[in-house]
């Protein structure tokens, strides 16, 4: 929630918000299952995000188009709920309570002086937020081998040592107020480093709170009691559907271990949520009505993530991404979802209205993120396999994590970001909507592929050609969806919006 936001929803309650913020961080997780004041809190809040999603539509300063702020209100709701069923409906550990309510709660909306007050310096000296979250995959190592794995990974490479690790996380919190922290791999917890792993890692910054994607097969039931012990790790599991889809990529018998993996963090309190990989193979079975209600109401996960699947890594192809007709379709069942069904379900890609569009090389906006990967790389995204400067190398000559801002790559892409972002957010991306663009920025600053695949893909030009025709037919489409919802604000009934597919894929064979 933007700052701005907090202080209207104050000014509105006279801090009746904040006070109850208060009582329910301080009197732990027994008076927050208490009905009248959990309620009173979630109404007051539902009534804030919908009065102020009306006002924005009568008068909105920044124009932003109508369905954008649809569905800018339509995610916040779905957040709101998410919170409470883990009041409501999980026996959610106490650590795992209070670490998610001072962090997430307190510090980001009540106590947030310190953090604005380095915004307001970071913004003033750079003219762009400071990045919001990072994420670093510390090692390749990884227990699976995956079919086309984005991170191709590997055991024998090098890894980033724990004091870097470490001090990563600690300048993010000092130096940019960032509590956010996203770890991914390789496997995080096969992660070792000077006798350290990734949980040791969240027990020393508890300031911080840890999303980590994992396969989960990792997870023991000490495993688990140490997550519930320390509270600020929330695993976010891999699948790529039901048991032949996920067995079929992931190896046999994983889909019955990550079923497993998630009985015992939910016994043992543990919050999680699950992260899809969508391929022109399975995007309609993951985007199920029936397989959406047995993660979130079976299973019990909080939330989910949507990875369209990239072209990059071990054995890319452009024949596992969604075509522009499914991609589309996903757009409209993922936000059916979240509006019915009020499930937080993010897909980076059909989601950037929420976001201000890409987040990549530290955001242009809402404030995004950077990737560090195991060599010490950092890269614009974790999909965009490209690196003007490495972490290692900064550290060694002095400097720190603002030294990646200055990059006149990162710079580009933000500057790059700020001038498209009310265009059509639903092509958000630099590797998939814009490579040509992306092309020519890895010419211009000549930023290193951080391996060989990305080496490969850099000098490919049917990959290229084909990146671009893909780019160009989901431009035809998804336009046609910007300007009727988002722009003209009509709604398109399942009728029209089929139409608006079969056409699409006419037009095509057409040509």
């Amino acid at each position: 929630m933007k700052s701005t936001q907090h202080a209207e929803i104050h000014s509105e309650y006279g801090g009746e918000m904040d006070a109850l913020m208060n009582e329910l961080i301080n009197s732990g997780p027994k008076l927050a299952h208490n009905p009248i004041l959990r309620k009173s809190a979630l109404a007051m809040a539902e009534h804030w995000v919908k009065n102020n999603a009306k006002k924005r539509h009568q008068s909105d300063p920044n124009h932003t188009p109508s369905g954008v702020i649809d569905d800018q209100e339509a995610m916040t709701l779905a957040i709101l709920r998410s919170v409470e069923r883990a009041l409501t409906e999980f026996n959610i550990s106490d650590a795992t309570y209070r670490e998610a309510s001072e962090i997430l709660g307190r510090d980001l909306l009540v106590e947030k002086k310190p953090r604005m007050e380095k915004a307001a310096q970071f913004r003033e000296k750079y003219g762009f937020p400071q990045p919001s979250f990072l994420t670093i995959s510390p090692s390749k190592v990884c227990n699976l081998r995956c079919v086309g794995c984005y991170a191709d990974a590997d055991a024998s490479l090098p890894h980033l040592e724990w004091d870097v690790v470490d001090r990563i996380v600690q300048e993010a919190h000092d130096i940019w107020g960032t509590q956010f922290m996203v770890i991914s791999g390789g496997e995080p917890l096969a992660y070792r480093s000077q006798g350290k792993g990734i949980l040791d890692l969240a027990e020393k910054h508890q300031s911080s709170y840890f999303l980590m994607y994992t396969n989960s097969t990792l997870i023991t039931p000490e495993v688990a009691d140490r997550m519930a012990n320390l509270g600020n790790v929330l695993p976010c599991i891999s699948l790529e559907g039901w048991e032949a889809s996920t067995d079929a990529r992931r190896g046999k018998g994983v889909y019955q271990k990550v079923m497993d993996a998630m009985d015992l963090l939910h016994e043992k309190g543990v919050l999680f949520g699950v992260s899809l990989t969508a391929t022109r193979q399975n995007a309609e079975e993951i985007l199920s009505d029936e397989f959406i209600d047995f993660l979130f109401n079976e299973k019990h996960a909080l939330l989910a993530w949507i990875f369209q699947y990239m072209p990059i890594g071990r054995s890319y192809t452009l024949d596992l991404m969604p075509t522009p007709e499914q991609r589309m379709w996903m757009w409209k069942q993922s936000w059916k979802i979240m509006r019915e069904k009020r499930h937080f379900l993010a897909d980076f890609w059909n989601h950037g209205t929420v976001v201000d569009g890409c987040l990549s090389g530290g955001g242009h906006g809402r404030g995004g993120y950077y990737y560090i990967e195991w060599n010490g790389n950092v890269t614009p995204c974790v999909f965009v396999p490209y690196s003007p400067v490495n972490i290692n190398e900064i550290y060694a000559r002095g400097g720190t994590l603002n030294d990646i801002y200055n990059e006149p790559f990162f710079d580009n892409i933000r500057r790059w970001q700020a001038e498209c972002h009310t265009s059509n957010l639903l092509a958000p991306c630099l590797i998939r909507d814009h490579n040509s663009f992306l092309r020519d920025l890895i010419r211009k600053y000549e930023s290193e592929p951080i391996d060989d695949n990305a080496a490969s893909a850099i000098q490919d030009a049917d990959y290229a050609a084909g990146l671009d025709h893909y780019a160009a037919d989901y431009s035809a489409l998804s336009g046609k969806v910007w300007q009727k919802y988002y722009i003209d604000g009509q709604p398109i009934n399942d009728e029209d919006f089929q139409k608006l597919l079969d056409e699409s894929k006419s037009e095509k064979v057409g040509a």
